[in-house]
């Protein structure tokens, strides 16, 4: 293409559709994008390519700074804090230079790595990678004698993995292969693996296999689950000593168990599933310790006999409470740790057992200093242990490696992220302040930015958001911020409805037919932020992917006034024709979350939303729209669709950008340095809009 072309906004030709529905007729002019293997499809992503990079052209020695800046906040060179499992000491180092981590192992005893003792490499993501443009490392596990390693790998960025089998001791990966895997986990007699299956259509995981891959022996079909909503996962309990499958949908799960020392033997049902009821198992002396929402939407903990583990048995050890959130139980030999969420913040609550049996009192919780945190649990492998290793982040504070010591009460800095390039912490501040919707609710906001740029109603503002499938918005350290908050910007992070910062009724108050929330939340956050003197309304950027960037289209359509910029990553914006087309993966499980449009009720809710049949002649603002050819989850044709017809109705001169990354998926680069590109570009595009370049 040539310069003058790609100047000019590539224009996609229409070809009518129709499909007819409830007495609504739905018209999709762009439904021919959806040929992948069409050359005038590619053509067409090519050019909108060449024309975003000719519209950002002025932004190549900005973005180039931006890189610089950003690469100059990492230490390039790297050793993540090592963790025991068996008679190793597993972890991940990087090279300058070296777009992959390598993962590692060393022989030690409980006090640490032996230093003498020679480094073995596990993988090697840079050799995994060679002759590939993306790699992505999925489900790992090793034999508990050490020796085999079961992981897979997507190369391609469709998320279809591959199994490979490796020997430790020779480094010689098994020529075995099997398609399409997602969870693995080995039986204890080192010799038997378990591994799920994807459905080919459905993109699901749906069978679970049996193989004695060390004696030559067939994959045996253990389980299928025909239920089109439900994934099937396989693991183990801590202890060690139990495999557990689950299969979940969004709203219903149900285990069986198998003795990891009976890998022929039969699996165990704990509870049949019922609709709307969820549940997680592991074990602990004989008993099953079950969290379920079975009484209450945010979760409690119940314990059942080894052998009778039927809700009948279950026996009460925390109680539901409707103002907190049972998010996850670490279970140990003498302790264990409740994750909890209260108020939208993470909390880590302590609890000891008297002695074999199920009894536990509470033994307190660990506290955070700051008023906008993310905290969890870390890699916790050794079941009979004092120490618990937990995460802890901020906006201000890097990422940080903490070890929490059972009988003293205190934790310890294992290992904070360095952060070179004269990162100074205290010229950072984070608050946490609440917007008011519109139905009154009070909206939780997190925020940061730099103390001495600080200038009340004048900073720019970047509003980012979520809301969805009930995911909660951590608070963690991103030193690629720094480039934005340096910069002048304040940088907010809006925990809407639809989300689960507050728990499952939060999520509830904003899927199937109260989604609307999720967008009137978001729109009040932006307006309380301005009005509060934290930006300047004519300079605010918004930014999210994936369901949120099916919140930045709803938000721009019902608001195209509200921002001066946006930045949507792989968008999920063509609801309707996604949501009728039961063949495309994911659909039929998304039911849950957004509703069936085959029934009226729902067809009418999800269109009065859906960003692309919205969209109408208006003014629209600054638009960089992001997307993946390899795409499994938000097909690429919908933000290329979106694009192509918000061309013919835009009635402003600001610039609609879509960039097609041609050799990733859904999450974009997987290689660090390309990763660290993709955010350049992006925040070129909003500092150019924003006038803070």
């Amino acid at each position: 293409m040539s310069t003058v072309e790609a100047l000019q906004p590539p224009v996609a030709r229409k070809e009518r559709k129709e499909t007819l529905l409830h007495g609504v007729t739905l018209v999709d002019d762009y439904a021919w994008l959806r040929e992948k293997e069409n050359p005038e499809v590619i053509a067409y992503l090519e050019a909108e390519n060449a024309y975003a990079e000719a519209q950002t052209a002025e932004l190549a020695g900005l973005r180039e700074t931006l890189y610089q800046e950003m690469l100059s906040h990492i230490k390039q060179t790297d050793v993540s804090a090592p963790f025991r499992e068996g008679a190793w000491w597993y972890y991940a180092r990087t090279e300058e230079g070296l777009q992959y981590a390598v993962s590692c192992r060393k022989r030690g005893s409980e006090a640490g790595p032996n230093e003498d003792a020679p480094e073995e490499v596990i993988l090697d993501g840079n050799k995994l990678a060679e002759g590939h443009a993306f790699l992505a490392v999925g489900d790992t596990s090793i034999t508990d004698d050490g020796r085999w390693l079961a992981y897979t790998t997507d190369t391609t960025g469709f998320r279809q993995y591959t199994l490979h089998i490796k020997d430790l001791e020779t480094g010689e990966t098994l020529p075995l292969t099997v398609e399409r895997v997602g969870s693995v986990v080995w039986a204890a007699d080192n010799a038997t693996l378990f591994y799920t299956v994807e459905d080919e259509e459905q993109k699901r995981q749906y069978q679970l296999f049996r193989h004695g891959v060390l004696s030559g022996a067939d994959a045996v079909l253990v389980y299928q689950d025909d239920d089109e909503r439900f994934n099937l996962g396989v693991g183990k309990t801590r202890d060690g000593e139990w495999l557990v499958m689950e299969s979940s949908s969004h709203t219903t799960s149900e285990s069986h168990v198998l003795r990891a020392n009976e890998p022929e033997g039969k699996w165990t049902l704990i509870e049949p599933r019922k609709d709307e009821h969820e549940y997680a198992v592991d074990h602990r002396n004989g008993m099953w310790f079950i969290r379920t929402n079975d009484t209450g939407k945010n979760f409690r903990l119940v314990t059942a006999p080894q052998e009778t583990p039927g809700s009948a048995h279950w026996v009460e050890r925390i109680a539901h409470r409707a103002d907190v959130a049972l998010e996850d139980v670490d279970l140990f030999a003498d302790f264990m740790v409740a994750t909890e969420r209260e108020a939208g913040l993470p909390r880590l609550r302590l609890w000891r057992f008297a002695g074999d049996g199920p009894e536990a009192s509470e033994a307190g919780e660990i506290a955070f200093p700051e008023p906008a945190y993310h905290a969890y649990g870390g890699t916790n492998r050794i079941w009979k242990t004092g120490k618990f290793r937990y995460g802890y982040e901020s906006l201000v504070t890097p990422s940080s490696v903490m070890e929490y010591d059972i009988a003293t009460g205190l934790s310890a800095l294992l290992k904070q992220l360095e952060v070179p390039g004269g990162f100074d912490r205290t010229l950072y501040a984070s608050e946490r302040v609440h917007a008011t919707a519109a139905d009154g609710v009070q909206i939780p906001v997190s925020l940061v930015y730099r103390k001495d740029t600080r200038d009340a109603g004048r900073n720019p503002l970047y509003v980012y958001g979520y809301g969805s499938y009930g995911h909660t918005l951590g608070m963690g350290f991103r030193s690629n911020r720094l480039s934005l908050l340096d910069r002048g910007v304040v940088m907010a992070y809006a925990h809407i409805r639809g989300g689960g910062d507050l728990g499952e009724t939060w999520h509830d108050a904003g899927k199937m037919l109260t989604k609307r929330n999720t967008f009137t939340d978001f729109v009040a956050v932006v307006e309380h932020l301005t009005k509060s003197g934290y930006g300047d309304s004519k300079r605010v950027a918004m930014e999210g992917g994936s369901a949120g960037g099916l919140l930045m289209g709803a938000v721009v359509n019902l608001r195209p006034d509200i921002a001066r910029a946006v930045v949507s990553h792989v968008p999920f914006v063509d609801v309707m024709n996604t949501m009728l087309d039961a063949s495309l993966p994911l659909t039929v499980p998304e039911y849950e979350e957004w509703g069936n449009p085959n029934e009226k009720e729902y067809f009418d809710y999800m269109l009065s939303y859906s960003p692309y049949d919205n969209l109408k002649e208006a003014s629209y603002p600054a638009m960089l729209v992001k997307t993946s050819l390899y795409d499994s989850q938000v097909m690429y044709w919908e933000p290329a669709k979106y694009v192509a017809k918000l061309r013919t109705l835009k009635r402003d001169t600001l610039p609609l950008l879509l960039v097609t990354n041609m050799e990733a998926g859904h999450g974009g680069a997987s290689g660090r340095y390309d990763y660290l590109k993709e955010i350049a570009f992006d925040y070129a595009f909003m500092l150019r809009e924003l006038g803070a370049n």
